[in-house]
């Protein structure tokens, strides 16, 4: 008999690839018949491009959350209900994030969210700590200054508004995550834009050019970037073949350490899978506790939560998972109403504009609400 033959879609880096493809023939001792093909694209297709468009090509897609709306709305993946079990085997709301119009659309394979990571031999060159809340990040910048050294951020689009959205929700007044409400408190949102215009004043002028990828890039090649307190973590970055291996904290928020805005990636089925049986049999191992061990040996960042209690684990990774726990257990989730990728694609660049000096504050905020608002109308 012939083998039943998948495809499925990643986004481009070691994290994500390497644990697919290392893991294979764990799924196919299991499962012999079935086999599987991962294809990769950059980290913005991973953000932005329609799931819709990749259901019609590929049986498996690594999805962003964000995207739970416009899949519900469409139909284009399949359920999942039943696959994956308790939410509390995940790390913080991963599972949470996938469930949606009643329906669970992916299952959790990767966790994250925004967190401080830092460089510790610069850090020990200052005989600094991880700070634990702004004030004291903003202080070890003006240390930092002061040796020749910076602090770190990425906010590069969508960055800007990951950042910001952070920033209000750990101050306790998150964004909103419907259309039909005001999408930011006027005084969280000036707060927010202060601070991030603060912590810009102590990093190099590129921390507006960078992504997430890029930023853990260059905190690993350049000699002077110290510490950088909001990022998506890529736990990978702390392995020890790594130039300069970068270690990871909680994120240092105005009331101090605790959540941010949560990311993470889950594994969905195309409801266009011409063998969904088989397809629901490798979701099910991807899930498990069994595979998502072995992700973590091969550079993947695992949403189970046993696998961040794991001490093997969390010393192979320099520390990260027992270092960013509390933060995850407290995250926030970005809003995933059908049309909201249109806001987030609009949104970031805005946030970015700002920062660089082109938008007032107040044209900014007009044009935040405006756009969310609009993001939630049909389109005509």
């Amino acid at each position: 008999m012939s083998p039943i033959r998948l495809r499925g879609m990643t986004w481009d880096h070691r994290r994500a690839v390497d644990p697919l493809l290392a893991t294979q023939a764990m799924f196919a001792q299991k499962h012999p018949g079935i086999e599987i093909a991962w294809a990769s694209r950059p980290l913005h297709g991973f953000e932005f491009t329609p799931v819709a468009e990749l259901a019609k090509a590929y049986d498996f897609i690594i999805l962003d959350h964000p995207f739970c709306g416009d899949i519900a709305a469409s139909k284009c993946l399949l359920p999942v209900d039943g696959i994956v079990g308790d939410a509390k085997a995940f790390a913080g709301p991963s599972l949470e994030t996938y469930v949606y119009a009643g329906k669970t659309w992916a299952v959790p394979v990767d966790a994250a969210c925004q967190v401080a990571v830092s460089r510790p031999d610069l850090m020990a060159r200052l005989d600094a700590l991880p700070p634990t809340d702004w004030t004291q990040l903003l202080a070890l910048g003006g240390r930092a200054s002061r040796h020749g050294l910076k602090l770190a951020i990425g906010l590069r689009g969508v960055h800007s508004l990951m950042t910001f959205f952070t920033l209000c929700a750990n101050a306790g007044r998150p964004c909103a995550t419907t259309p039909d409400q005001p999408f930011a408190d006027p005084a969280a949102a000036r707060d927010a834009l202060e601070q991030m215009r603060a912590l810009l004043s102590l990093c190099p002028g590129e921390a507006l050019d960078w992504n997430s990828i890029e930023l853990h890039d260059v905190m690993a090649a350049r000699d002077d970037l110290v510490f950088c307190p909001a990022v998506y973590c890529y736990a990978t970055y702390a392995e020890a073949d790594q130039r300069r291996p970068l270690r990871f904290h909680d994120f240092p928020g105005p009331r101090g350490p605790g959540g941010s805005t949560i990311g993470g990636t889950g594994l969905g089925i195309s409801a266009h899978c011409a063998h969904p049986e088989a397809a629901m049999a490798y979701a099910r191992f991807a899930a498990s506790a069994e595979a998502q061990r072995a992700f973590a040996l091969h550079h993947g960042q695992p949403a189970r939560i046993e696998t961040w209690r794991d001490t093997a684990i969390d010393a192979r990774f320099g520390g990260c998972y027992s270092g960013t726990l509390r933060t995850i257990e407290q995250c926030w989730i970005r809003p995933r109403f059908a049309g909201y990728l249109g806001f987030q694609a609009k949104a970031g660049p805005l946030i970015e504009r700002h920062l660089r000096g082109e938008i007032a504050e107040r044209a900014l905020l007009d044009q935040l609400q405006a756009a969310f608002a609009a993001a939630g109308r049909p389109a005509q």
